[in-house]
């Protein structure tokens, strides 16, 4: 866990350029759920709540950023966009209506429309593939961990984009990176 808060304080700058913005849902399923009552809690998808909603943000060809949100309200995400993200930049997100009057706030705003009955989820330039990259990758290695406390969730987060923010560097690299970074804790 020390390691994880030390990860913290490496937050990419403010991106700018292409961005791509998503959210997802992470936490585990009805049918792992030890002692489920009779009646869901809520029903599957949105809003859920036994996931937890994260949002992200992606620049093209550098860095992502990650957060877990109370939820996927417009003044959420958009606030978060305003403030990760320099205006004049050319956002992509999907169809959410959350994302609707980004324009407005001074970005160039692009729309993936997400159609999975035709396997199409973006072609050439309009996509999101990137942070929908990312949101796979976060999956898998939460799964490998067979389970974490939801409190613990953001310290995973942030591990997590630190190492897909360094995949490129070495081990080596790395490793002297977070040791610079415990001696700045």
């Amino acid at each position: 866990m020390i390691l994880r808060r030390a990860m913290k304080q490496e937050i990419p700058p403010i991106l700018k350029g292409t961005v791509e913005v998503d959210e997802t849902y992470v936490g585990g399923s009805w049918r792992n759920r030890r002692f489920r009552p009779n009646k869901r809690i809520s029903p599957p998808g949105r809003g859920t709540k036994l996931k937890t909603p994260v949002f992200g943000i992606l620049c093209r060809g550098g860095k992502v950023w990650a957060q877990v949100v109370p939820n996927i309200s417009r003044a959420t995400l958009q606030g978060l966009i305003r403030r990760r993200v320099e205006p004049g930049s050319t956002v992509w997100s999907d169809t959410l209506g959350s994302y609707t009057g980004i324009a407005t706030k001074g970005y160039v705003h692009r729309l993936v429309k997400h159609i999975p009955q035709n396997h199409q989820y973006g072609s050439g330039e309009r996509h999101i593939n990137g942070l929908e990259g990312f949101w796979g990758y976060l999956k898998r290695r939460l799964a490998a961990k067979g389970g974490i406390r939801k409190e613990r969730l953001p310290l995973y987060l942030t591990e997590y984009v630190w190492r897909y923010n360094h995949r490129k560097n070495s081990l080596d690299e790395q490793v002297k990176q977070l040791m610079q970074l415990l001696k700045k804790q």
